[in-house]
């Protein structure tokens, strides 16, 4: 392990229906069989992380004492992650109700359960100054992402994915050292009607943090930094399952490979090729590829190219 990577966010357990379309309001549809898997966006960036290779992983987040945790734990723990600080309460641990429809999007509503109940305290606030990335998402609490930024030691890389959408404070921003979001959460934060293209808003962000990854799914993402041209890092072509979790594969592939020291831009590519993986497969946690098969698509050509 070349790099140590520590991921502070929420862990649910996702309750999924393959649907022939999403329903409208006041509407009521039949879908397929329930499934029953481990999900989180915390969760789902650890196990990416974990499983990305050479940055060793641990997890801080609050499940409760039933067998959803039990379910979440488990699966952490197959993809390599560390789960000692792992808040257990008596509260019932999260849950996600997600409906895929057969283009493989998906619409998602958590009960956040036990991850409004997360905490850093000191036992998580040393593992955190341990580590070389901090990464963090908006399913729990502002200020256990507030305690995480300020955990982490001088020269760790703080990466926020900002999602689900929210305003951020400005302790936050000023904390934040490479902000990943997809094109809409980019354009929630940004407070400017003329930026309305990928490069606009990641020149605006730019403006409140050093370093800016906006995805753009299937157009794949656009890499921004301070005084740098943007690289536009292309998505890998691939027909879609089920998109439950191909972000969180994608920020957990990114935390590792900047752990281990690797570039931005070379970072992201490696993060593409695990999204574009996660998403031919049913589930999140279980679809997060190995890093082995990451690797032989990535060094692959890009598309588009000679």
């Amino acid at each position: 392990m070349s790099g140590r990577v520590v991921v502070v966010g929420s862990a649910n357990v996702d309750l999924v229906v393959d649907v022939p379309r999403h329903p409208a309001g006041g509407e009521t549809i039949l879908g397929g069989d329930l499934r029953r898997s481990p999900g989180g966006k915390g969760a789902n960036q650890a196990a990416g992380a974990a499983r990305a290779g050479g940055a060793q992983t641990s997890f801080v987040g609050a499940v409760g004492r039933d067998d959803s945790a039990d379910l979440l734990l488990a699966s952490l723990r197959r993809a390599g992650v560390r789960t000692d600080l792992v808040w257990r309460l008596d509260v019932p641990t999260g849950t996600a109700l997600i409906t895929v429809s057969p283009d493989g999007e998906n619409a998602i509503v958590v009960a956040p359960g036990a991850n409004s109940h997360l905490a850093v305290e000191a036992p998580q606030a040393e593992r955190i100054a341990a580590a070389d990335v901090v990464l963090a998402q908006l399913e729990i609490p502002l200020d256990v992402v507030r305690a995480a930024a300020q955990a982490r030691r001088p020269g760790a890389l703080l990466v926020l994915n900002a999602a689900p959408s929210r305003p951020l404070p400005d302790d936050l921003w000023a904390a934040v050292d490479v902000l990943v979001v997809n094109e809409h959460e980019a354009a929630d934060l940004v407070d400017d009607p003329a930026a309305t293209d990928p490069a606009g808003l990641a020149d605006a962000l730019l403006e409140r943090v050093p370093a800016v990854v906006v995805t753009l799914g299937g157009d794949g993402s656009l890499v921004a930094r301070r005084g740098q041209a943007p690289v536009t890092v292309p998505a890998r072509p691939v027909e879609a399952v089920d998109t439950t979790g191909a972000g969180d594969t994608y920020c957990g592939v990114l935390a590792a490979a900047l752990a281990r020291g690797e570039d931005l831009a070379d970072a992201a590519r490696l993060a593409a090729a695990a999204g574009a993986l996660a998403v031919t497969r049913p589930g999140a946690q279980d679809a997060v590829p190995a890093a082995s098969e990451v690797a032989a698509l990535a060094a692959g050509p890009e598309p588009g190219s000679a």
